[in-house]
């Protein structure tokens, strides 16, 4: 029997609308129609003009038969048209598929295949991997290009089409569609594919307009501040952050490079107030020469992710006028989900102290219902201790709607009830989960378990190290053992036996890794280290 409160009381268009961050931008632009949206150079774009623009380009994409559910993939840089394609295409009822424009060509064209991409807007700059990708496409796709006016040379147009001509066939004031539910797929993203092919991801409206918000409450961020784009907003949609700056009605600062000068300059030209970004970004920032940083008034905000980042960085950072927040998340939960929310108590800690606990993951979200580390073989969680090591698992509206075709992949990533990352971490008494390590790169010797990150963590606080991966290889009496990569600071020169000893001062003997290589570190785009290329040129190096 339904209870009093059901009686009569109907959902209806009145009392019920689907969650969708467009609207955000619809509200921006009617009550700030004149509060700057984009700055990118010289150019300046209000809020009013930006709403316009997305309502054009969304009717000129509905003008060629884009509508609920088709794929719209874009190859574009940090520029004012990647901001534009994160309102225009949902708002015809299309998908967005953001390409991170570092991908060799075949990769690119598996996911345009897979994602039945119907439409391609590129950068004219991305024209000669584009030409190898349009060469291995057997469905039809319409090609626009864009050109960047702000650069010296364009490449060669591809398209039927230049970016502004089409724009312009668009109608300013199209009526733009609301989802038809919120669970309507928003955007999809591919994960990087460390073992066969990138899995597409798959975004939906209501998670999409709760993170969006949830970045506003997790990163504090005030009406009209002014956000840096020095993550790539290819990268999970840019962690939300397109739609987040239009629910404070946010200036986008962008840039197309992250370079050194160019980071320093927005900074002092535009008083940026946020950014977010991987850890090398921190390198960017720090190694500026004197000449070209400037003494800042207010602490500016920045939020990393991927490895936690040293206390040498950190300090550098605090000294330099940044304020560090550590996140975690994966592509699969919008990109982040757990923040390291500050108690003001730990301020009046150690700086050693401090920089430990910045090196935690942190508490979920507020948008994020579930966060947990269970035992992976009985689901239970596992003791507060901070040493037993469980795998992270997630739960909420802003776990993905699942893997685009892939109906086992998704039900093992969503089995009992959860999103298991495949992250495995320990769960400190007040909550606060701290990652030790992939359940692919925990490194299992003589039948101890070591945590690589553990060892990282170990490696980085070393005056002369820049950064380090340590991976797991073959041992032949100890089943595995650990090879460290390390990445010297310039000028730095030490030795094999110089780690070995900091190593032996500051871990269990059975830690201390067997092989060292000093070079540089690959990173990906998105600051992560490809540990299964690095095991596999390991195995190489040792045999």
């Amino acid at each position: 029997m339904n209870g009093i409160y059901d009686q009569g009381l109907a959902r209806n268009e009145a009392n019920y609308q689907p969650l969708t961050p467009l609207t955000f931008l619809e509200r921006a632009a009617t009550v700030y129609p004149e509060q700057t949206a984009i700055i990118y150079g010289d150019l300046h774009v209000n809020y009013s003009t930006f709403y316009k623009r997305c309502r054009q380009l969304s009717s000129a994409l509905a003008k060629i038969g884009i509508s609920r559910g088709d794929t719209v993939s874009v190859m574009l840089a940090n520029t004012p048209a990647m901001l534009e394609v994160h309102y225009a295409v949902p708002m015809c009822g299309g998908v967005l598929h953001a390409l991170n424009t570092r991908l060799d060509a075949s990769i690119i064209a598996f996911q345009v295949r897979h994602a039945e991409s119907r439409v391609l807007i590129t950068d004219t700059e991305f024209a000669d991997t584009i030409s190898e990708v349009l060469a291995q496409q057997d469905l039809p796709l319409l090609v626009i290009d864009y050109i960047d006016r702000s650069l010296d040379t364009v490449g060669d147009m591809l398209g039927f089409c230049e970016y502004e001509n089409f724009l312009g066939g668009g109608d300013s004031n199209y009526r733009w569609i609301m989802p038809a539910d919120e669970w309507d797929a928003i955007s999809v993203n591919y994960t990087s594919g460390t073992t066969g092919n990138p899995k597409g991801v798959v975004y939906h409206h209501r998670g999409a307009s709760l993170l969006a918000q949830g970045n506003v409450v997790t990163t504090s961020i005030p009406k009209h501040a002014v956000y840096l784009w020095t993550l790539p907003m290819f990268h999970c949609n840019g962690w939300c952050f397109p739609w987040t700056l239009s629910v404070v009605t946010g200036t986008h600062i962008c840039i197309r490079e992250v370079r050194t000068e160019v980071i320093w300059t927005a900074i002092k030209n535009h008083s940026v107030t946020h950014l977010c970004g991987a850890p090398i970004v921190m390198s960017i920032i720090l190694s500026a020469d004197e000449s070209i940083k400037h003494k800042l008034t207010k602490k500016i905000e920045f939020f990393t992710a991927a490895a936690p980042p040293s206390e040498s960085v950190l300090t550098d950072m605090d000294k330099s006028g940044f304020n560090v927040t550590h996140l975690y998340g994966l592509t699969e939960v919008y990109g982040p989900a757990v923040a390291n929310d500050w108690h003001l108590n730990w301020n009046e800690l150690t700086l050693a102290r401090q920089a430990s606990l910045k090196a935690r993951q942190g508490v979920r979200y507020h948008a994020l219902e579930g966060l947990e580390v269970f035992d992976v073989e009985t689901m239970e969680p596992v003791p507060r201790d901070g040493t037993t090591i469980g795998e992270v698992m997630l739960r909420g509206n802003v776990v993905m709607k699942g893997y685009l075709k892939n109906k086992l992949a998704s039900e093992e990533a969503f089995r009992g009830g959860w999103f298991h990352s495949g992250d495995l971490a320990v769960i400190h008494p007040d909550g606060y989960i701290q990652l030790k390590d992939r359940s692919k790169d925990i490194i299992i010797s003589g039948g101890e378990n070591i945590s690589s990150i553990e060892i990282e963590e170990v490696l980085q606080k070393h005056p002369d190290v820049s950064s380090a991966a340590v991976v797991a290889v073959a041992d032949i009496k100890w089943g595995e053992t650990p090879f460290a990569y390390v990445e010297l600071k310039a000028d730095s020169v030490i030795s094999e036996n110089d780690m070995i000893d900091w190593c032996q001062q500051n871990l269990a003997h059975y830690k201390v890794p067997k092989y060292f290589v000093f070079e540089a570190i690959h990173k990906t785009s998105t600051g992560k280290v490809q540990k299964f290329e690095l095991r596999k040129r390991a195995s190489r190096l040792i045999r």
